[in-house]
């Protein structure tokens, strides 16, 4: 089993668009803040949960660095297929040419 939040798992990651990526970053960002800033004063009581976040800070880089490489398909691009050419659009494009 993977450490790390449940909610962030990649098959998770997979079907939130690059806003949501990009909101969810901010939030691990200023979470992982705050848990270092309990730590900094002896307050932290879960030593675990900063490396969970560390990790869920890691999956969202690597999958919007996969979708800016072309390695992982974003979900806007996976919904909207584009619609084939006929073999007779062809033919008449050639005509008109």
């Amino acid at each position: 089993m993977a450490i790390g939040s449940k909610e962030l798992a990649i098959s998770e990651l997979d079907t939130f668009e690059n806003e949501r990526l990009i909101e969810e970053l901010k939030k691990a960002k200023a979470e992982l803040f705050n848990l270092r800033f309990q730590s900094a004063t002896g307050q932290l009581e879960h030593h675990g949960r900063v490396t969970q976040v560390k990790r869920d800070i890691a999956r969202i880089y690597t999958v919007l660095n996969e979708r800016k490489l072309g390695i992982r398909v974003t979900p806007e691009s996976a919904a909207p297929a584009k619609k084939a050419k006929k073999p007779a659009d062809d033919a008449a494009e050639t005509k008109e040419a």
